[in-house]
């Protein structure tokens, strides 16, 4: 079952107005002072903020623009080998800089003209049904910190080069993006919560991690592979099953680890097919009805 809250730091305000970042024991900047105090007031800021309003400009640090920098100096190549084809048209059409972080309304002032998505901040977690409910407004919510400079290849909880790099280059190709959008319109439809974690487990089977099949090749299309520069070489010697809408709604999951099984469309128009036309057509007797009622396994 996938767990929003599991993958970000609970992030709170006390009565004196301090913002905190609550990092596990196991998080690389755990012991790190002026991580946590940094992580502290990016978050402070996207807490404060109100739609509307200008996204908080982050001043970033040179040591975060390097770490923005040796993760797409990584997956350059990786992305060339591995990733779908419209993944890799979305990023050519987006056009990230590469030498610096973006600042999220750089992102949308790209993104915006290529399919009408924009970005929000976000302090960590978005509530499920607020997070996936604005796909249909074409709103993505997003993190603007940087994961801890010892790993920086790897992060516990999504940050921007996750929210940006994965999910924005995706964004930035209609198809994807008009599948994300029906997700919203999913997430808007249902009124359950047990319909409304159906569709996030789908979202996380295919649009986190997802594979599919072009032209006999297997490649990569979700941003939870698309954005790690270790899952991204790992997925292709992991469990491939073909899609199928029942299991991904139930089968019980880790998200803390590389994902074992990975669900396989056989191609972006058979993915088009079942997954945009599951978000288009989920309701809340839709885990009923493809499950037979039952229950997580």
């Amino acid at each position: 079952m996938f767990e929003e809250a599991q993958l970000y730091s609970p992030v709170t305000q006390g009565d004196d107005g301090k913002v905190e970042v609550h990092l596990g024991e196991d998080h690389p900047g755990f012991n790190d002072p002026v991580y946590r105090e940094r992580r502290n007031e990016i978050a402070a800021a996207a807490m404060a903020w109100t739609p509307g309003e200008p996204i908080p400009h982050v001043d970033y640090l040179e040591a975060e623009h390097e770490i923005w920098r040796v993760v797409c100096r990584e997956l350059h190549d990786k992305h060339e080998k591995y990733a779908c084809r419209e993944y890799i048209e979305g990023k050519a059409a987006l056009a990230l800089p590469e030498d610096h972080v973006p600042q999220l309304t750089e992102v949308t002032d790209r993104l915006r003209p290529l399919t009408g998505f924009e970005y929000h901040c976000a302090p960590g977690l978005v509530p499920l049904r607020e997070f996936y409910g604005s796909l249909a407004d074409r709103v993505f919510h997003s993190t603007q910190y940087v994961r801890h400079p010892s790993e920086p290849l790897y992060t516990p909880e999504p940050d921007i080069i996750h929210e940006v790099i994965g999910h924005g280059n995706m964004l930035a190709h209609p198809r994807f993006a008009e599948i994300k959008r029906h997700a919203g319109d999913a997430a808007r439809r249902v009124e359950t919560d047990e319909a409304l974690q159906f569709i996030a487990d789908v979202f996380w089977f295919t649009l986190e991690f997802g594979v599919l099949r072009e032209d006999g090749e297997l490649k990569a299309y979700g941003a939870g592979i698309l954005s790690s520069y270790g899952e991204i070489e790992e997925f292709r010697h992991m469990e491939i099953r073909p899609i199928d809408l029942a299991e991904m709604g139930t089968i019980e999951y880790d998200i803390t680890k590389y994902q074992p099984v990975l669900y396989c469309a056989e191609s972006i128009d058979h993915l088009e097919d079942v997954v945009g036309g599951f978000f288009e057509n989920a309701d809340d007797d839709t885990p009923a009805r493809l499950t037979g009622g039952l229950a997580k396994a």
